[in-house]
């Protein structure tokens, strides 16, 4: 076959939502220099143009890692520039990344004679000002400090601040849950057109309405795995992707009885989440995620590490979150009702 005919009806095949996490750019061995994080893009990119035969993609990542060090940068430079806000960090760190992957994907689709439809998007995420998110803020950022320059940057900054095991003190932020996308009409218009689309880069840029119902960003962190089901929901995703550090998800991870798990409905997921299985700092927010995109549409969720996840797709690795029969029935009945709409 051709390679033109080849790709032809990209604009018609399945949506897969990719989300994953910016460690994935910085494992724990990297440095973490632009030439690391490029390599690491490439790795994906390999994935990417593996799954492309098969699906549109749409792909979420996350920004931890690099909106840290930026923030370093920002501290670093605070007596001789005027420093970046959370909000316009975020923003930054979507572009960078953006870049970092648009290239790699690129690249790799060339070399496959596949158009190299890329497009990377700036993504605006509004969240509700009033949410109690921001009353007890909970996502630590940015680097690790000592006792004595926590309690300055406390009383100097009003940080909130808390300890992290001998590493020392981070700073928490409030993260809220994300209300609506901006721009997902462009997202959805890319994706009938056959493009790789990057976009909620870092779980969006927080934005809130003020007084005037005139936008304005905030210090805040949306988790990316919360943004990743809204758009899923949004595009109408047949698939959601959720890429990890691990193969699979498992029961009492860390210990000696850590046993891999493959397949779960939203029930048991949640009895499992409750008993405490799944920490609210790692697996948590993508059990979630997961549970809520299987209940709200029936569609399932794979959630697994780069390396497995040809593997997974073929129903041979990963943890699958899938609906109960009779649930299946009636998300089967309402993606109808999506399409014909």
């Amino acid at each position: 076959m051709a390679a033109k005919d080849k790709w032809a009806r990209r604009g018609t095949r399945p949506v897969a939502l990719i989300a994953f996490g910016g460690n994935a750019l910085i494992p724990e061995d990297s440095e973490g220099t632009q030439a690391n994080q490029l390599e690491e893009a490439g790795r994906l990119a390999v994935v990417v143009g593996d799954l492309l035969e098969d699906h549109r993609l749409l792909l979420v990542h996350g920004n931890g890692p690099q909106v840290g060090h930026l923030l370093i940068q920002v501290d670093a430079a605070r007596g001789q520039v005027p420093p970046w806000s959370l909000d316009a960090s975020v923003g930054a760190t979507q572009g960078i990344i953006g870049y970092l992957l648009e290239i790699a994907i690129r690249e790799r689709l060339e070399r496959l004679e596949c158009p190299d439809q890329v497009s990377t998007l700036m993504t605006l995420v509004e969240v509700d000002a009033g949410d109690p998110a921001f009353e007890r803020p909970t996502k630590p950022i940015g680097p690790f400090y000592p006792t004595f320059r926590a309690e300055e940057l406390q009383q100097q900054r009003g940080w909130e601040m808390v300890r992290q095991d001998v590493r020392g003190w981070r700073q928490v932020v409030p993260s809220p849950r994300p209300q609506h996308i901006h721009g997902s009409e462009a997202i959805r218009s890319l994706l009938d057109q056959g493009h790789v689309v990057i976009a909620g880069g870092g779980g969006g840029i927080p934005v809130v309405r003020d007084a005037t119902g005139s936008l304005c960003g905030v210090d805040a962190v949306i988790d990316k795995d919360h943004t990743a089901a809204m758009l899923g929901d949004v595009v109408g995703a047949d698939l959601l992707v959720i890429l990890t550090g691990v193969d699979q998800v498992q029961r009492d991870f860390g210990t000696d009885r850590a046993v891999g798990i493959d397949r779960l409905t939203p029930a048991e997921a949640r009895k499992l989440l409750d008993e405490g299985h799944f920490p609210p700092g790692s697996m948590g927010p993508k059990i979630e995620s997961a549970m809520a995109v299987v209940e709200r549409s029936g569609r399932p969720v794979v959630i697994t590490s780069v390396k497995c996840l040809p593997e997974a797709l073929r129903g041979r690795g990963g943890t699958w979150i899938v609906a109960a029969p009779r649930d299946e029935e009636r998300g089967r009945g309402k993606r109808q009702e999506e399409k014909s709409r």
